[in-house]
């Protein structure tokens, strides 16, 4: 699973930042997802691998325009580029509307391509395309707002020696076995997909995060998950300084979190513009919620870059591209 980073900065862009997206393929494939789409989004595009006719589905974590404002320019350029494939997007309340309204009062008709909205914000809620499923986990900020749990499905081998122990013949059986069907032979044998497959490695899972103050409320699904992508607008000083009222994290928060639950790797991202990076850092550096995360974080800890990418390899190591 790869991620690149299309947007690092919280609420406003920095000259090296732009503001939230995420871009998240399954390894080499040409399709893929965006997570958030801030103001500008399509133009972090330019500069990356991904473009928008290869663009499975948006998911989009709340209305908070640093990450919804980027929406109708990125669907309104791809419907000019002829998009014809029709697109989900997946998001709470007021995200349909917002995009419709934009729609109606900038002249925008007549796309060529239709638009699904799901909402993420009802009850049951999942999507599974056969190559990812996402789940929505509810998080605690100023609008309703959640987190994405991406999990991949398996990809699966087919054991010959078990096969040919089974005296399964070459040929369609093994083709539907392949699939998870269960076939039966002209002997009158049931034989079952389990018997004869298995998985070519352990399915990865990923958390990617809204905006939050309680990253404990992933506590749960983060037992069963290898990546947390979460944001970090503060250090604890700067929050005490300017308060909660804003619904953010801070670094210590989150890496708490994260070593509670014995996490392998944690992606810190959606720093507050205040932290500067290189010789443009006076008063505060990203490196300041490094170290601060550092302080209580034992796992794999980066600090998301704009238009960087990690590959979380099918040994669930992770990888800086």
């Amino acid at each position: 699973m790869r991620f690149t980073f299309l947007g690092t900065s919280a609420g406003t862009p920095t000259a090296s930042r732009n503001v939230t997206a995420l871009a998240l393929a399954v390894d080499g494939k040409r399709d893929w997802y965006l997570f958030d789409c801030g103001e500008g989004t399509q133009h972090r595009l330019l500069k990356s691998r991904y473009s928008s006719a290869r663009l499975k589905a948006i998911f989009i974590t709340h209305v908070h325009g640093d990450h919804c404002y980027g929406l109708p320019g990125l669907i309104a350029s791809a419907n000019m580029s002829g998009r014809k494939e029709p697109l989900t997007i997946c998001a709470p309340d007021g995200i349909e509307q917002y995009v419709r309204n934009t729609f109606a009062f900038t002249d925008v008709h007549n796309l060529r391509f239709p638009l699904h909205f799901v909402r993420t914000d009802d009850q049951g809620f999942q999507y599974d395309d056969g190559q990812i499923s996402v789940q929505a986990i509810a998080m605690s900020h100023r609008v309703p707002c959640f987190a994405f749990q991406v999990k991949e499905h398996p990809v699966y081998h087919l054991d010959e020696s078990a096969l040919d122990a089974l005296e399964v013949p070459r040929g369609p059986l093994w083709g539907l076995l392949q699939q998870g069907e269960s076939v039966a032979l002209d002997d009158g044998r049931l034989v079952r997909a389990e018997q004869v497959r298995c998985a070519a490695w352990a399915p990865r899972s990923a958390i990617i995060g809204g905006d939050n103050d309680k990253p404990d409320l992933l506590l749960s699904a983060l037992q069963e998950s290898d990546l947390l992508v979460h944001e970090a607008t503060f250090t604890e000083d700067v929050l005490a300084r300017v308060g909660p009222q804003y619904m953010h994290s801070t670094a210590a928060m989150v890496a708490k979190t994260a070593e509670n639950a014995k996490l392998k790797h944690l992606l810190l991202t959606h720093f507050s513009q205040r932290y500067r990076s290189g010789s443009g850092a006076k008063e505060y550096s990203v490196n300041d919620l490094y170290k601060e995360a550092k302080l209580y974080y034992q796992g794999n800890l980066q600090l998301a870059e704009d238009l960087q990418s990690y590959q979380l390899e099918k040994d669930k190591a992770l990888t800086r591209l």
